[in-house]
């Protein structure tokens, strides 16, 4: 009687196998993550830079209608921006990707949504044809907290009764700013008064958006917050 072969035997892996494998994960997925956060984070920053167009485009519009004027201070700017939806068609350009707040965290204004962004109120108010020099004055830029992360401060509660400003470091409402809103705090995006968006350094001793001064590596400095 021929004897029957024995049957096969399933081979498991070895722990130093199993090590491997889990290490090779690891590796991988530590070289992966950084890269998705950092391409999540430049999309945020595209959408945030064509927000900015859109308030420009919009800004322009109602100073087409109004005289060249930036604005009438009687009433917040963004809900001038907002009126009938004619400059403004969705209140949401308002707020920045990278502001995580929901409506329901911005308050009672109408309508309920969070706002990002501030103007320079050098500039509220005021004919643009006043503005020295376009290229370097900011009109526009988020508006942040004196907090390690990126805080923002503006609502749509606040709307009533003020407007949201930004100047430097500086936001009302709002405080003292401490970097920021992308590649590490170290970029923000603004809007400048020939209307083009730029991401440009926080700080430096190059132009910066912090720079308030004229400095030999920063003549156009204090332009960037003034007038002239």
């Amino acid at each position: 009687m021929a004897q029957s072969s024995p049957p096969p035997v399933e081979r498991a892996f070895t722990l130093i196998e199993l090590l491997v494998v889990i290490a090779t994960i690891t590796i991988l997925a530590a070289i992966l993550v950084p890269a998705v956060s950092s391409t999540l984070e430049r999309g945020k920053a595209i959408k945030d830079l064509s927000n900015l167009r859109q308030i420009g485009a919009a800004t322009q519009m109602y100073m087409n209608d109004n005289g060249g004027v930036v604005f009438s201070t009687a009433t917040p700017w963004m809900t001038q921006l907002e009126q009938n939806q004619k400059y403004l068609s969705r209140w949401a350009v308002l707020q920045s990707p990278f502001d995580k707040r929901t409506p329901s965290e911005a308050g009672t204004g109408m309508p309920v949504s969070p706002v990002s962004y501030g103007i320079n109120p050098n500039i509220w108010g005021q004919l643009a044809d006043t503005i020295t020099k376009p290229t370097s004055f900011i009109v526009f830029a988020p508006t942040q907290d004196n907090s390690p992360k990126v805080d923002f401060q503006g609502t749509a509660a606040t709307l009533v009764t003020q407007g949201i400003t930004v100047l430097a470091a500086a936001s009302r409402p709002g405080g003292t700013a401490t970097g920021g809103t992308h590649n590490s705090r170290t970029k923000i995006n603004a809007l400048f008064a020939d209307w083009h968006v730029e991401t440009m350094p926080w700080s430096g001793t190059g132009p910066a958006f912090t720079n308030s001064t004229a400095t030999a590596t920063d003549p156009d400095g204090r332009l960037r917050w003034y007038l002239q």
